[in-house]
């Protein structure tokens, strides 16, 4: 598998692009991380809330509970005492309903910004990357073909894939010259491939004379 370009110039563009992608993932990690601690103070209010209503209700339980000591009257003084131990106990459930919702919005929130964030930098880079990735991996594969095979289906994609003016400046017709099988036409179709790609011929490999011979 080709992952990065031979040419200098493409492969530093490459691997700018991906050092750009990754930097904007941990970009937006860390924003929504940020965000979710910025959004979660939203609670400090129903911890307050939560912490008065516990007093409260503590407070008159212990309260209702001694004038139920007063004789004949014990049961009129603790009425409203008891009402006002029910209110502490709502607003000490409000304060948690609160806590909840403020955690539940930061963390929905975070992870939105997160997923934004990633879904963009994959939605940009990763196509592209992925597509240059597929097609140089099978034209480094058909420089590796015996004969003129490969050279003749690199020839193909350029024609099919290569921009028309860099096509024309090789050959009035370059689609027939290829098709009658005009060697020097299909080779500089096949060189322009690899330069669109950013690859380097392969390398013939030694022959057995050339083994011999060293």
């Amino acid at each position: 598998m080709t992952i990065y370009a031979d040419r200098p110039l493409r492969r530093a563009l490459q691997l700018g692009g991906d050092l750009l992608a990754l930097a904007w993932i941990a970009l937006g990690v860390w924003t929504a991380v940020a965000l979710h601690r910025a959004l979660a103070a939203l609670a400090r209010p129903g911890v307050l809330l939560h912490d008065a209503g516990d007093g409260l209700a503590s407070h008159m339980a212990s309260a209702a509970e001694a004038a139920r000591n007063v004789p004949f009257v014990g049961d009129d003084l603790a009425a409203p005492l008891a009402r006002l131990e029910a209110t502490g106990d709502d607003l000490s459930a409000a304060g948690t309903g609160l806590q909840q919702t403020a955690a539940e919005f930061a963390l929905l929130t975070a992870v939105a910004v997160a997923v934004l964030a990633v879904a963009v930098a994959l939605g940009a880079w990763l196509p592209v990357r992925l597509r240059w990735i597929r097609q140089a991996s099978q034209a480094r594969q058909l420089t590796r073909l015996p004969g003129e095979a490969g050279t003749r289906l690199l020839a193909l994609r350029a024609l099919t894939a290569a921009p028309v003016p860099a096509l024309c400046r090789l050959h009035d017709d370059p689609a027939e010259a290829w098709r009658s099988g005009d060697e020097r036409v299909v080779a500089e179709l096949a060189a322009l491939e690899l330069r669109r790609l950013g690859l380097h011929p392969a390398r013939p490999a030694p022959s057995d004379r050339d083994n011999q011979q060293q």
